[in-house]
């Protein structure tokens, strides 16, 4: 990722996404040809000079503080997620010469995660990388997801929710809203993105994607970054039918660039139920020796 042209694209489409009803700008009954701010408009909202800004914007971040940071993004009304990324964008540019980025392992995880999740007994639990791949899970996580692991567009290595999103034709039965599940990976493998530029297999899977997926171009194309720690999410699984799932994702701080997800169902509930019944499906199938053998 080019770090200047990655900073450029970012503060130019947040620009164009607000107006100036909502940056409570007076407009003065003046013809616009934007419909969001204007770079001096920008400016002033962050009290720096029109020439300081439009540098910035140009997507040169070189010793800009992190004063300014914050005043542009309160300027520019970024959320926490944006925020956190613009400040990545700009570390990354004042950083010294290092080596490529961190290297995340995709074919095991430390023995002691694996004994983690095999304790979760009554809910999905998986682990994944910066890139999306699945690296462990239990046996209701490999159930839940049984279709990454068999689907057409999964090449040789881990399951990928994003090649699954974009690549597998399943993908749109088993996300019950498969639009925000597209955009919701997008976005998160765009943060991952400003985290770890320099990551040779998270550039590579997002030039897979942009040559092989219109709907992933086009939605890279938005310069969208979210955090995606917590929430309810909407499935539609072959074999146990629909299940709406409370979610859980904690980043592993002793295992950097993983994370641990934990789909607990409603105690009570039809999906409490469904998920009994996958159990027993995983236990008959041997879905999770099956899955771990592919993994």
């Amino acid at each position: 990722m080019n770090h200047r042209d990655e900073a450029r694209d970012f503060l130019s489409s947040r620009r164009a996404r607000i107006t100036p009803e909502q940056a409570g700008v007076e407009t003065f009954g003046t013809r616009r040809r934007v419909t969001g701010l204007r770079r001096e408009e920008v400016s002033r909202l962050a009290g720096v000079s029109i020439d300081y800004y439009t540098r910035l914007e140009r997507g040169n971040l070189q010793g800009v503080s992190d004063s300014v940071l914050d005043a542009i993004a309160g300027a520019l009304q970024l959320d926490p997620a944006e925020h956190e990324h613009l400040r990545d964008l700009a570390r990354h540019q004042n950083a010294t010469p290092r080596r490529a980025g961190r290297v995340v392992p995709v074919a095991a995880v430390r023995p002691e995660l694996q004994y983690l999740l095999d304790a979760i007994t009554e809910a999905p639990a998986m682990i994944i990388n910066n890139r999306q791949d699945i690296v462990a899970a239990n046996d209701l996580g490999y159930a839940m997801h049984a279709d990454l692991f068999t689907g057409g567009a999964r090449p040789a290595g881990p399951a990928n929710f994003a090649r699954f999103i974009f690549l597998d034709p399943q993908a749109r039965n088993f996300y019950q809203d498969w639009q925000r599940a597209a955009h919701t990976n997008v976005a998160i493998l765009r943060r991952e993105a400003g985290r770890a530029p320099n990551d040779r297999d998270l550039a590579a899977l997002i030039g897979e994607l942009s040559m092989r997926s219109d709907d992933f171009r086009e939605l890279w194309a938005a310069h969208d970054v979210r955090r995606h720690y917590a929430g309810v999410k909407s499935f539609r699984h072959a074999v146990v039918g629909p299940l709406e799932l409370h979610f859980q994702t904690l980043e592993l701080a002793e295992d950097p660039g993983l994370a641990l997800t934990i789909y607990p169902a409603t105690p009570g509930s039809p999906t409490a139920d469904a998920l009994r019944l996958l159990a027993s499906w995983a236990a008959t199938e041997h879905i999770g020796e099956r899955a771990r053998q592919r993994t």
